[in-house]
């Protein structure tokens, strides 16, 4: 069968197929008739590497920074220090290590993120592919109208609603416990929906469109092998994209929801609640405590939201090349 399935893309797509001449030129380093060499961009790809820097080292002080920084609830006499040898972030109120401190919510922080942007992945890839590939039917109209019905409910509007009616205690449905950062990551993961949702049914459908796919259903290729098979592979490099984009948004969300104290609770840190309860000390000088967390928390946005952009300007040159 994929012997089958090659013979119809070369019949559909016969500029897919590589000739010897072809061969020839890539063996010699030259670039194929229809392919562009990539060269280097300085200013973007200096961008590019600055983005991967920064969520690196967002990456890397969230999994390494809580295994050799101190306990980062033990209190000592040292109140309000600004950073020193001994204290590279500053100390709090308490007394306790700002760098740990920063490090443990850095890890709430990219977990909660990164498990809000899967649980939405998981649910809106198939119903993006499935509407998609049925466009125009009514099924797929039935899924839009409820997709956007969602997206019309902003998303930090809806989690401080949800939150501020369900309170930020371990809450339960039955007898399954929620716990507050639970909330957060069903509340982020329930927005995304739609946002990736669109996005695999776009991609879906102007693959579905393609003369190849009738023919796949000529030979006898089932349904789900053309949706497995050829949708599915078609589909991810672009929700790649749009993952990374959304890790960024989810850092964000989580940050301004512990900030407002609508997210994970003291005395769990995380950057939303530690750049907020900084906030009242900057008036004394004590600009630690918060712009400190805040800046790691903006190297996150920033580094993922650049990694997002360089990724999809790749895939548009190579679109473009093809």
């Amino acid at each position: 069968m994929s012997d089958v399935n090659q013979e119809v893309r070369d019949v559909v797509h016969p500029q897919a197929a590589t000739g010897p001449a072809e061969k020839l030129a890539e063996r010699d380093g030259a670039a194929p008739a229809g392919r562009r060499r990539r060269t280097w961009d300085g200013p973007k790809d200096a961008l590019t590497w600055f983005g991967v820097g920064c969520a690196g080292l967002f990456c890397l002080l969230a999994v390494v920074g809580p295994l050799v920084t101190p306990d980062p609830n033990a209190g000592s006499p040292t109140v309000l220090a600004g950073p020193s040898l001994d204290h590279l972030f500053g100390t709090d109120q308490l007394g306790r290590d700002l760098l740990a401190r920063t490090a443990a919510g850095t890890r709430v922080s990219l977990l909660v993120s990164l498990s809000a942007v899967v649980l939405g992945l998981l649910i809106a890839l198939p119903l993006g592919i499935l509407a998609g590939y049925l466009g125009g039917s009514l099924l797929d109209d039935l899924i839009m109208r409820v997709l956007e019905t969602v997206q019309a409910l902003p998303m930090f509007v809806l989690a401080m609603f949800v939150i501020g009616l369900t309170g930020t205690g371990t809450g339960h449905v039955g007898p399954v416990p929620v716990t507050i950062t639970a909330k957060v990551v069903l509340l982020l993961g329930f927005a995304f929906i739609p946002y990736f949702a669109r996005v695999a049914r776009s991609a879906a459908m102007a693959e579905a469109g393609q003369d190849y796919v009738p023919a796949l259903r000529v030979v006898g290729v089932s349904r789900s092998r053309i949706v497995l098979g050829e949708l599915l592979p078609n589909v991810m490099p672009g929700m790649v994209v749009q993952a990374f984009l959304a890790m960024a948004l989810a850092i964000f969300a989580e940050g301004g929801l512990g900030f407002l104290g609508l997210g994970v609770q003291l005395p769990q840190a995380t950057l939303g609640n530690l750049t907020g309860g900084g906030t009242g000390y900057l008036p004394g000088g004590v600009w630690w405590y918060s712009v400190l967390p805040g800046a790691v928390m903006l190297a996150g946005i920033l580094g993922f939201n650049l990694i997002g952009d360089a990724l999809a300007d790749r895939l548009g040159e190579r679109g473009t090349a093809r």
